[in-house]
């Protein structure tokens, strides 16, 4: 094989219909879109329009609402820890908090602060600081040999 025998496989990229361009193209006069009225038009958005019945979005009653308040946390498994130790990320003889677990890659941003949940195995004794945990983790760490140490959430809202 050569540079200039390279191609793509057969149907592999369609080419672009040409709308418009005579009627024995098939694609003339309207160009598709069929005959007059709004949709035949160029710059059309009618998304969530049910042609004048009640729509769907306005039918159907609101439920619940966002505390804007509320603190995101980030939540990061036992067993994760276990794999980034595993794989020599994260050192288990330093703490691990927030920025050591970024730095490791196992979070992408701290949001509110980081929070350890039960699932997997925990083999290593680590030292945690992070923002909150599950009763269960708090119990496998220990269990483990580890300490956990619970720091107070990050206040995201500045007055």
């Amino acid at each position: 094989m050569k540079l200039n025998e390279i191609k793509d496989n057969e149907g592999a990229s369609k080419e672009r219909i040409r709308v418009g361009r005579g009627i024995g193209s098939g694609k003339g006069k309207t160009g598709g879109r069929g005959v007059k009225g709004q949709k035949a038009r160029s710059g059309v958005a009618i998304n969530g329009f049910e042609g004048g019945q009640m729509p769907i979005y306005r039918r159907l009653p609101k439920r619940g609402f966002n505390n804007i308040f509320a603190s995101e946390y980030v939540t990061v498994s036992l067993g994760r820890l276990q794999t980034a130790i595993d794989a020599g990320k994260l050192d288990a003889k330093a703490t691990v908090d927030a920025a050591a677990l970024k730095a490791a890659g196992v979070i992408r941003r701290p949001k509110d602060g980081v929070r350890i949940l039960a699932d997997g195995e925990l083999n290593a004794k680590l030292t945690i600081e992070v923002a909150g945990a599950s009763k269960a983790a708090v119990e496998k760490i220990e269990k483990a040999g580890g300490s956990i140490k619970l720091l107070a959430a990050v206040e995201s809202v500045a007055e």
